[in-house]
């Protein structure tokens, strides 16, 4: 049964992920059939190439370092603290994760570079500045930190440390020996993804970073888009892919550890009204955190897409209706990159509901080295280089059977392949939740398999599968790295849309880019806010 459910998501990475990637690599690596592995030594030892890979580490580091420290207050505050507002909230933090980095880089250009808030107020620009990088993937990983570890937080029963209390121990002696060994490996999972998101960063490091700043992803996409330098970009991917590969491996084993070692309680009853000062301080700490650093950059995008050249209005939204007005950057109207983002957001969202589901139904009972390895290769996409699986499937996706290159499904598999991993991590912990004896009382009673799953399993995690098809359908629409490559001039995304028109001069092309992306941050925030009222129970808070 188990092998039955992981057949088609294993022939989908199989044939979608794994073989263009492997394809693509070993193009880059071979010469008249022979492998050239001497490259790898030749790429590393290039001193502009080891620059990278410091950047990539470096900044990585760095932007989890801050992260944590900006995120860890707001993660006890939606824990421990009841307050109006604090389900709104909740989702304003977490509108940054689920929009596209192109409009996250475009938001903090708008706030930071050329003519933007800061240059105008006080004449300062920080846009190819690191600065600028660590802000906005600070503003991206936010909610990582917030729902990972407050989520945990507001489950551990609050008792423990006032018993500590009781027998002696101060406030902050309390915390450090009974709360904090138990939100450890919560902190060290939260902290590992925004490595892990930090380490691929495409969309903003290509925005704001400018010539000088390159992360790995950047770099494998200059050398295979603009030196078409395949050797040296298949050597920077298998370097990714080594990297991700442990960061992965080290956190499934922070999840496998923190699912085994914890005692949870229901959050509603963990959380009460601030008291005291600190607490209310704390809380508006908080709030103006929040205001400044997510809600600032995201009401400036809105502002710039409406200052127009005859002042405040909508034409820039105006002109995304003729193509001739973008100055030849597109066959058609750069409004149509709205319906064409809807409809291969809904294709790919389908797509990761049917692979997702599968693989998740596979992998609800727990077992040996297989199912753990099948569940690693279910989240590889969101560290391998998308611009190396985009540039892959243009060279191996060409011939029949699979020739797609002229294909709309094209956008929508690769799409998708971002979004299962994100089907899985939302359905598992509910199907987990399930229990095996409903299952088991169904089929002794003559119930066949579908039928089980008709009966018992769908009526429980209807919810989550609905919360999962949101993310999908959420990460979908922003995918850029190898949309960038597989979108057609005449059907192009909205993330794809909004980077062809910042690379082009003109005020024109600049506040149209900041229109599409106004358009495409209030679509995601809408699909959020949706997302918020269908949650399903909040015991698989610990899951992001």
């Amino acid at each position: 049964m188990r092998l039955g459910l992981m057949a088609l998501p294993v022939a989908f990475f199989a044939v979608f992920f794994a073989y263009p990637v492997a394809a693509i690599t070993g193009r880059g690596l071979t010469v008249d059939g022979v492998w050239q592995f001497g490259r790898v030594g030749e790429v590393l030892a290039d001193p502009d190439i080891r620059g990278v890979l410091w950047f990539t580490t470096w900044q990585a580091l760095a932007s989890t370092a801050l992260t944590l420290l900006i995120a860890l207050p707001a993660a006890y505050v939606f824990a421990r603290l009841d307050f109006p507002g604090k389900q709104l909230l909740r989702a304003v933090v977490t509108v940054p994760f689920v929009l596209p980095t192109v409009v996250v880089g475009t938001a903090f250009l708008a706030l930071l570079g050329r003519g933007g808030l800061l240059d105008e107020l006080w004449g300062v620009r920080l846009d190819t500045s690191v600065w600028a990088i660590l802000l906005a993937h600070v503003f991206f990983n936010y909610a990582v930190v917030v729902r990972t570890v407050g989520g945990l937080w507001s489950q551990l029963d609050p008792r423990q440390e006032e018993a500590a209390r009781v027998l002696g121990a101060g406030r902050f002696a309390a915390w450090r020996r009974v709360t904090l060994p138990a939100l450890v490996p919560a902190v060290a999972a939260a902290a590992l993804m925004v490595f892990l998101f930090t380490f691929t960063s495409f969309g903003v490091v290509q925005i704001l970073g400018g010539p000088a700043y390159s992360t790995l992803e950047v770099e494998i996409y200059r050398q295979t888009a603009q030196f078409l330098d395949l050797p040296t970009a298949a050597v920077l991917t298998l370097v990714q892919f080594a990297a991700v590969g442990a960061i992965l491996a080290v956190h499934a084993w922070t999840v496998r550890r923190r699912e085994s070692a914890l005692r949870l309680v229901d959050p509603a009853r963990t959380a009460r009204r601030p008291r005291g000062a600190g607490q209310w301080a704390l809380l508006g700490a908080v709030l103006a955190t929040v205001a400044v650093l997510i809600v600032v950059p995201l009401g400036v995008l809105v502002e710039r897409s409406l200052d127009g050249p005859d002042g405040y209005g909508f034409g820039y939204y105006r002109a995304l209706q003729s193509a001739g007005a973008s100055g030849g950057t597109f066959l058609v109207p750069p409004l149509e990159a709205v319906w064409n983002s809807l409809e291969y957001a809904l294709a790919a969202t389908a797509i990761a509901l049917v692979v997702g589901g599968l693989a998740a139904a596979a992998l609800t009972r727990r077992a040996g080295r297989l199912v753990r390895g099948f569940d690693a290769l279910l989240m590889l996409p969101l560290g391998v280089s998308a611009v190396t699986v985009g540039f892959g499937f243009l060279i191996t996706l060409d011939e029949p059977p699979l020739d797609l290159r002229t294909s709309w499904i094209l956008v929508p598999l690769a799409q998708a392949l971002v979004g299962v991993p994100f089907v899985v991590r939302t359905m598992l912990p509910v199907l987990r939740a399930v229990d095996a004896r409903l299952r088991e009382a169904a089929a002794v009673l003559g119930a066949s398999p579908p039928r089980v799953w008709r009966e018992v399993d769908l009526p429980m995690v209807r919810r989550a599968l609905l919360v999962a098809a949101g993310f999908a359908f959420a990460v979908s629409l922003g995918e850029f790295g190898a949309t960038v490559f597989i979108a057609r001039p005449d059907n192009p995304t909205l993330p794809v849309a909004v980077a062809r028109l910042l690379g082009r001069a003109g005020d024109l092309n600049y506040g149209q880019a900041m229109a599409l992306s106004t358009i495409l941050m209030v679509v995601c925030a809408v699909a959020l806010l949706v997302l918020e009222r269908m949650r399903p129970d909040r015991s698989g808070a610990g899951e992001f």
